[in-house]
């Protein structure tokens, strides 16, 4: 997948500025930032939801002009705030999923049901198909999010702050998952991620993203430096390099 010139922003107020990057397929690209960067607007553009300049290419197919059908069968969204209906069950919710494939207004087939079956088993939503997604925890609904994401069969995935609403295990428990699907199916995936360490942990490669511009791109060592998280967040923090890759710890002020 590919970015290219990508700019977007509010009225008049630039957000994002001539953003470039490159994700390989099977790569997870982990974008990075201080609070206002612009990370969310970045995958609101590439979904095409924001107003923007510059070309989206997944494959090398411009996603410009795409029918929204089509793209939805391309690239599939976890916003970080999802909206979820009252009184609709974890099944039905995963079959939404499936909406691009049907015709418009027919009921699931057959092999709709099929897939969303798979995907609610690999996700261990199975027991709680019946359940309404109100009564899940909040690691539950967020597997449930995924599902429906991944019922679509997208080739690429799109995770806004994924673990945002989650403690440390669930957190590790929905991006393990998230990188052990797309090793197994090959799916492109793009996230925001507040959390440095995990981001350090899980991605392959990260693009640091300060006032609208990538100021930095590269494997996390490249990227998670004291000097870059000096410079963009204004933090003092110490890279702790580990098997699984950096690991951010912060220092507290000797004052």
């Amino acid at each position: 997948m590919e970015v290219v010139g990508l700019t977007a922003g509010y009225g008049r107020t630039r957000v994002l500025d001539a953003v470039r990057l490159t994700v390989e397929p099977g790569g997870w690209l982990a974008v990075i930032g201080p609070n206002g960067s612009g990370k969310s607007t970045l995958l609101r553009s590439i979904l095409g939801f924001h107003p923007h300049r510059g070309q989206v290419r997944v494959d090398g197919v411009p996603t410009t002009g795409m029918p929204r059908r089509e793209r939805a069968r391309t690239m599939a969204y976890a916003p970080q705030t999802p909206v979820l209906p009252d009184g609709v069950t974890t099944r039905d919710y995963v079959t939404l999923g499936r909406t691009p494939h049907r015709p418009l207004l027919a009921a699931p087939r057959g092999v709709d049901r099929q897939i969303v079956g798979d995907v609610m088993e690999r996700l261990g939503l199975t027991p709680m198909a019946e359940r309404p997604l109100a009564t899940l925890s909040g690691g539950e609904q967020q597997r449930a999010v995924l599902g429906r994401s991944l019922a679509q069969q997208p080739r690429v995935l799109l995770l806004d702050e994924p673990t945002a609403a989650l403690d440390l295990g669930h957190a590790q428990q929905v991006l393990d998952l998230v990188d052990r699907l797309r090793r197994q199916d090959g799916l492109t995936v793009i996230s925001t991620l507040h959390d440095l360490t995990l981001a350090g942990q899980y991605a392959d490669r990260l693009a640091l993203l300060s006032e609208g511009r990538v100021v930095a791109e590269g494997s996390p060592a490249e990227v998670l430096t004291t000097q870059a998280l000096h410079t963009h967040y204004g933090a003092r923090a110490e890279v702790v390099h580990g098997p699984s890759g950096p690991a951010v710890l912060p220092v507290r002020s000797s004052d």
